[in-house]
């Protein structure tokens, strides 16, 4: 019988953090309507190395056991303190279905699970989050309120973590968003300053895989791409999440705070779309024309 391990890519790329939220609602509710049996924990001393820990459950057809192993010196081994491993199997005939990374599987329901605590504790509004610690849970937390649209403020004893998971956890969440199809004002501040932060654009546009060619010779002009970002601050964080409501008055606002014209902003606005449309033909595995793109804009 050959049995599915996955690893933690594999976990994390199956399931998108928004969505492991609500499995953990429904979960908390199933658990309460008495759908899903859990025992207590189980905890196997192995003095004075460490631990073995067994967490158990049973419910919607499923046989489910965590199996964790905790030992601190192991660091000095050049092993992890903590490992594990989930065992999934079908609870009719016990069968062995999968065996999970546990430490993807915990990071994501951590994640969800304060995330869920947040916003009904304290409401899901569109206020800033703050996720105090970078290690694997913190970032798991952070991860799962960018998904669920929220800016998210991230502290940690180590100044230099905080900055390196910021800058990791804005790139995962675009590429989310990318895969999906997705494409809002947001996400083209997000991925502008990121691109910033690497140097001129020119000297960067002609390294994107798959499109580099498509791109060479391209005239990237730095400040044009400074007024664009002056129109988008311009923008509510309502309108750079919803383009669509963007009206004329609305436009005419935009205009004026950015120091442009209704004709700039009307322009940005069809380039939005355009890459929406773009990057929805990249989610499909499909790789689209930037050079007739271009022209099409050019004409306009």
């Amino acid at each position: 019988m050959s049995v599915p391990f996955l690893g933690a890519r594999h976990v994390y790329a199956a399931l998108d953090p928004g969505d492991a939220l609500e499995a953990v609602r429904e979960a908390f509710m199933a658990h309460a309507r008495g759908e899903w049996f859990m025992p207590s924990k189980v905890y196997v001393p192995a003095p004075p190395d460490g631990d073995f820990r067994a967490m158990p459950a049973l419910g919607a057809g499923h046989a489910v056991l965590k199996w964790v192993t905790s030992f601190p010196g192991n660091p000095e081994r050049g092993l992890p303190t903590v490992a594990g491993v989930v065992l999934l199997s079908d609870a009719t005939t016990g069968e062995l279905r999968a065996l999970l990374d546990a430490g993807a599987v915990t990071a994501l329901r951590t994640g969800a699970g304060a995330v869920l605590a947040a916003e009904t504790l304290a409401g899901s509004d569109d206020g800033p989050a703050a996720v105090i610690g970078c290690g694997v849970n913190g970032r798991a937390v952070a991860m799962t309120f960018l998904a669920r649209g929220r800016t998210v403020v991230l502290w940690d004893l180590r100044p230099e973590r905080a900055e390196q998971v910021a800058e990791a956890d804005e790139q995962e969440e675009m590429e989310r968003r990318l895969r999906a199809g997705q494409f809002t004002f947001e996400d083209f501040l997000q991925s502008y300053r990121m691109m910033r932060r690497m140097g001129p654009l020119k000297s960067i546009v002609g390294m994107i895989p798959g499109l580099g060619k498509q791109l060479q010779g391209a005239d990237v002009d730095d400040r044009e791409l400074s007024k664009v970002e002056a129109i988008v601050l311009s923008m509510t964080v309502d309108e750079r999440r919803r383009p669509e409501i963007i009206n004329g008055s609305r436009r005419a606002r935009i205009a004026k705070g950015s120091g442009t014209t209704v004709q700039q902003v009307n322009q940005l606005l069809t380039a939005r779309k355009q890459m929406a449309k773009m990057v929805k033909q990249m989610g499909q595995g499909k790789m689209p024309n930037l050079q007739s793109i271009a022209a099409a804009q050019r004409r306009r």
